[in-house]
């Protein structure tokens, strides 16, 4: 069974036509959307650091907003649970809250966690917010990670566990990247459907999630199945699943979509876009951190959520 995934050119964000791409690329992709329906957006917020590259795209968020808002969707929320902080802070340093300000969307965290097995043992605590939706919106930005290889739209859901949640899975299965990447498998099985948009107009390579260096590759990607729309981006890169813990996992699970010559492209092919010199890097990190590097980790997350947020003055 062939899985399609919808690509589509557009080389700016500021383009007029992006609102529209994104629409066109959801309804492709099959988006289920519907009058009275509950939809979390899921961006990648990864950090207060460096977010006008880390994170996803303010002006892909705003159009995912508009496409909920357009098919009648009863409540909309912007949310995500960040490495340090928390999703309404990064989400304003990001220009997220600003840029959907005038829409009758929520910008808040994914917190209230609730525990779902693993099939690697033990429990998660993954956001009620992300688990009671009818239906979510992955828009994941197309970004290197030093520790994963690349970091799309299966990865991002890894931001609905909630907080500290996430370093400490790292820190319990960090040392088998087999075992990290199926905890993250089990993550998106546990979740209610959803569906993936990728954000790859700048996309960050070199390294990541926070620290690499821009690359324009103009695409907007979208799909039914996470699995696929990613494995449609490894193949436009040129990577083999022995590069990517992720690949490697949902082959070994079986799941559709893993297979490059399985896919069919409806709109852009993957020949319409050229990712000469983007840079993966070959070896990867540890994923699991040093004690010391996971309890300055947590320190500076309290610090960054316990900042006062500025006041904007008053407009006269």
């Amino acid at each position: 069974m062939t899985q399609p995934v919808y690509l589509k050119r557009v080389a700016r964000y500021d383009d007029p036509g992006l609102d529209t791409a994104v629409a066109a690329l959801l309804d492709g992709a099959g988006c289920p959307v519907g009058v009275g329906s509950k939809v979390l957006i899921k961006p990648n917020l990864v950090a207060p650091r460096n977010p006008a590259l880390s994170c996803t795209s303010p002006a892909v968020v705003r159009a995912a907003c508009l496409y909920a808002l357009e098919k009648g969707a009863a409540r909309v929320t912007v949310a995500d649970s960040p490495a340090f902080g928390t999703g309404r802070i990064v989400a304003r340093l990001a220009g997220l809250t600003e840029a959907v300000a005038d829409l009758p969307v929520a910008v808040a965290s994914l917190d209230r966690p609730r525990a779902i097995a693993l099939s690697v043992g033990g429990s998660i605590g993954v956001s009620r917010l992300a688990l009671e939706a009818d239906h979510i919106l992955n828009v994941a930005r197309l970004k290197c990670h030093d520790q994963m290889g690349l970091t799309l739209t299966v990865k991002n859901l890894f931001g609905c566990v909630c907080g500290f949640r996430k370093s400490l899975a790292h820190q319990r299965l960090g040392r088998e990247p087999g075992r990290f990447a199926a905890m993250i498998l089990d993550v998106l099985a546990a979740l209610p459907p959803s569906t993936a948009l990728l954000d790859g107009v700048v996309c960050m390579h070199k390294a990541g999630p926070v620290g690499g260096e821009p690359f324009a590759l103009g695409l907007l990607g979208a799909a039914a199945s996470p699995v696929a729309l990613d494995t449609a981006v490894y193949t436009l890169l040129g990577l083999s699943p022995r590069r990517i813990p992720l690949w490697q996992a949902a082959i070994a699970r079986g799941l559709p979509g893993t297979d490059p010559l399985g896919l069919v492209y409806p709109l852009n092919n993957l020949n319409d876009f050229s990712a000469e010199g983007f840079v993966v890097k070959e070896l990867l990190a540890p994923l699991n951190f040093e004690t010391s590097r996971f309890i300055r980790g947590r320190l500076k997350s309290l610090l960054v959520t316990l900042r006062p947020t500025p006041q904007k003055p008053p407009k006269h």
